[in-house]
C-alpha cells in the first residue's frame, strides 16, 4: 500500500471535508482516507496497482478543490 498526502485548498467547512473524503473513497484501490480541515490536507492509503497519485489529485480538483502532491 502507498501513502499520499495531498494539500487541499478551498476547504472551508466540514461539508468540504465530507466531499473530499467521499470523492477519494469512491476511487477503486483506496483503502483509507483522512481529511483534515485544520491542516488543509488529505492523507490517502491506496493500492498503486489500482490507483495513482495523479488520479487522486485529479478527482479532488474535479470536485472543485485545489490539490497538490
Amino acid at each position: 500500500m502507498e501513502h499520499l498526502v495531498l494539500k487541499v485548498g478551498g476547504m472551508t467547512c466540514t461539508g468540504c471535508v465530507a466531499s473530499v473524503t467521499r470523492v477519494l473513497q469512491s476511487i477503486e484501490g483506496v483503502s483509507r482516507v483522512e481529511v483534515s480541515l485544520a491542516e488543509g490536507q488529505a492523507t490517502v492509503e491506496y493500492d498503486r496497482a489500482k490507483a495513482s497519485a495523479e488520479r487522486l489529485r485529479t478527482a479532488v480538483e474535479e470536485a472543485g478543490f485545489d490539490a497538490t502532491v
